[in-house]
């Protein structure tokens, strides 16, 4: 179960990573594919993304050095709750495959957190 979770966070932080910075570095260039973005002004987007950089540290670096581990699970609860709300966007603009995606990745960001709070504890 333990190398389960650690592939699990090593991949959602990737993701997460990636997605943060094209929040707040190539929002001009990503913005114009989603209409989605227009839900937000660009500051929020931005705001958004730095939380999923700050997060995406928080899955791996108190994990692998055993530092106040609790982060990673509120790292992985922060990144379910903001994907849950990323659905109700999704909705609104009847936007399917990403309402998906973001579903997807909540539900896998909630596993990770319990994975890590009850199942298999970083101590």
């Amino acid at each position: 179960m333990n190398i389960l979770l650690w592939v699990l966070q090593v991949l959602a932080a990737l993701l997460y990573g990636s997605s943060g910075v094209m929040k707040v570095f190539m929002f001009d260039k990503v913005s114009q594919d989603v209409p989605s973005f227009g839900a937000l002004p660009r500051e929020a987007w931005m705001s958004l993304g730095i939380l999923e950089l700050v997060c995406t540290v928080g899955l791996i670096v108190p994990a692998a050095f055993h530092w106040q581990p609790l982060l990673t699970i509120v790292a992985a609860t922060v990144l379910a709750v903001e994907s849950l709300v990323f659905v109700g966007v999704h909705v609104k603009y009847r936007e399917i495959t990403p309402m998906i995606l973001s579903g997807a990745l909540g539900l896998l960001m909630a596993f990770i957190a319990y994975g890590r709070m009850v199942l298999k504890p970083i101590v």
